[in-house]
């Protein structure tokens, strides 16, 4: 097979990195090696920025109508490479072919809604707020934007961020997974396909050298990043640091509460998509299970069992399938060390998924589903964002202890509740400290013209992701007071102004 060399986007072409150190890009469900991305210095990174900085003259002062009108355009072509983008992803993510092509759908509804930016971007007015005095606001660009994306989403966390922020009017610089980095050049080609001026959107590879250029220079006014929560915490004191405006969003746990009388076949269903589905490399994943009652415990276990062991496990590119293999060796091993760490500490192993083999593709990386019972807040298995097929079970007396459970949990990313009675729901929904809730839905990602954003140790900074609130962190307000003459004679005033 080929190795592909895997470049950097700047000013509207490829171009390779002088010198540049280079990382493997494997096919996580045959263990190939498929790629080599390039690794970008901090000259590279420069490179890119300027000329995102000479793009920003025209682009801020474009119209908003004629830069919706790119978005149309882009829109249109995501549509029709919607499966060569899920097969970029496939291939070197491993997710299956059918959660990729989710991936891109979702991706895309954020496009959607960037297409309606003249609307959005439309300002206020009040006449006469003094004497033949007007007061206005408007919304104008930042200028040079950048993005730092993680492995689980190559397509859609991208999307998240770059369509709104160049819809707005700023240029963009995108600093993908290094693990998964094709989909960046594939977007990169449709947007210029789009009509996108040069320069306006650019991809730099690379790894830490790379976001440290992005963190630190100083034509750089704002950073978006999703990734674990150490690393997103960095991210927000450094890019803070040097004055940018920065959303970084971190790390979760994630649970859902079942209480007695919930439908338990609805809450097993539920939890094995949100438990098990693109192999558990999601940051909304369900990794914790919190039956309300020993009967609830036993009964929701007892459908569980059998469904975590029948699991169809593959090569993501073959269809019928629940899992693909995890993006890397590494990574794999990761896994396998958290779920041994479970069983050291005394969690109870009821589907034991390690050393999984699918036959052809013995190099794979691939892991069975892992169900873990009697699961305590001391364990590794529940303190920790695992980010693998691995679903623990933490049973609780109560309703008061499933909260308190939750509250906790240094994470407050997502959550979810099972129940049928509406009392419940509704106070859970008002007290849980928890920033995106979901009632009988097991992972509650908002729509694209809702926003995405966590609590305490899952969000550092002010804004939430896409949805309005990338309006807010995409643009800056200017209002404006004006009065025009009007043969209004006055003199001096010392006092300060006042209506």
């Amino acid at each position: 097979m080929s190795v592909k060399l895997i470049q950097n986007f700047i000013a509207g072409k490829l171009c390779h990195p002088a010198n540049a150190d280079k990382l493997s890009v494997t096919n996580p469900a045959t263990g190939e090696i498929t790629g080599e991305v390039a690794l970008s210095s901090a000259a590279e990174v420069d490179q890119a920025v300027q000329a995102a900085k000479t793009a920003i003259v025209k682009w801020a002062t474009t119209p908003p109508l004629r830069r919706a009108r790119v978005m149309f355009r882009f829109l249109e072509l995501l549509q029709q490479n919607h499966n060569r983008l899920a097969e970029a992803i496939t291939k070197e993510h491993g997710k299956t072919f059918e959660d990729a092509k989710g991936e891109v759908q979702r991706g895309i509804e954020v496009v959607e809604f960037a297409c309606g930016v003249p609307h959005l971007l439309k300002g206020t007015f009040s006449e006469q707020v003094a004497n033949a005095v007007d007061a206005y606001s408007f919304r104008q660009p930042l200028g040079v934007v950048a993005g730092i994306t993680p492995f689980n989403f190559p397509v859609m966390v991208p999307m998240w961020m770059y369509p709104m922020a160049i819809a707005c009017g700023n240029s963009f610089v995108l600093k993908p997974s290094e693990k998964d980095p094709s989909a960046s050049l594939l977007m990169a080609e449709l947007l210029q396909q789009a009509e996108l001026p040069d320069g306006v959107f650019n991809v730099v590879q690379g790894g830490r050298e790379a976001v440290e250029a992005l963190l630190d220079h100083p034509d750089i006014a704002a950073i978006s990043f999703v990734g674990s929560t150490p690393i997103a915490r960095i991210i927000y004191q450094r890019g803070t640091a040097h004055d940018k405006r920065v959303q970084a969003l971190g790390g979760a746990k994630n649970h859902m509460i079942i209480m007695p009388d919930a439908d338990l076949d609805q809450a097993a269903s539920a939890l094995m998509g949100a438990g098990y589905g693109s192999a558990g490399e999601r940051c909304m994943a369900i990794s914790v299970a919190v039956p309300v009652g020993e009967e609830t415990a036993n009964a929701l276990l007892d459908r569980l069992i059998p469904q975590v062991k029948t699991l169809k496990i593959g090569n993501g590119m073959e269809p019928g399938l629940d899992m693909g293999p995890l993006v890397t060796r590494t990574h794999l091993d990761k896994v396998s060390a958290y779920v041994d760490s479970g069983v050291e500490q005394g969690a109870r192993l009821l589907v034991d998924g390690r050393g999984y083999v699918v036959p052809g593709h013995e190099n794979g990386f691939f892991i069975g589903g892992c169900l873990f019972d009697k699961v305590t807040p001391e364990m590794e298995i529940y303190k920790n964002e695992i980010f693998g097929p691995v679903l623990s079970t933490v049973r609780v007396p109560t309703y008061a202890a499933a909260m308190k459970l939750v509250h906790n949990n240094p994470y407050g990313n997502g959550i979810a509740i099972f129940t049928r009675d509406g009392d419940t729901a509704r106070d859970f929904v008002s007290k849980i400290e928890v920033g995106m809730v979901g009632v009988n839905v097991p992972i509650p990602v908002p729509v694209a013209f809702h926003s995405f954003g966590g609590w305490k140790k899952s969000l550092f900074g002010d804004h939430d992701i896409y949805g309005p609130e990338s309006i807010n962190f995409y643009t800056r307000l200017k209002a404006v007071t004006s009065r025009w003459p009007t043969g209004i004679k006055e003199g001096a005033k010392f006092n300060f102004p006042t209506l």
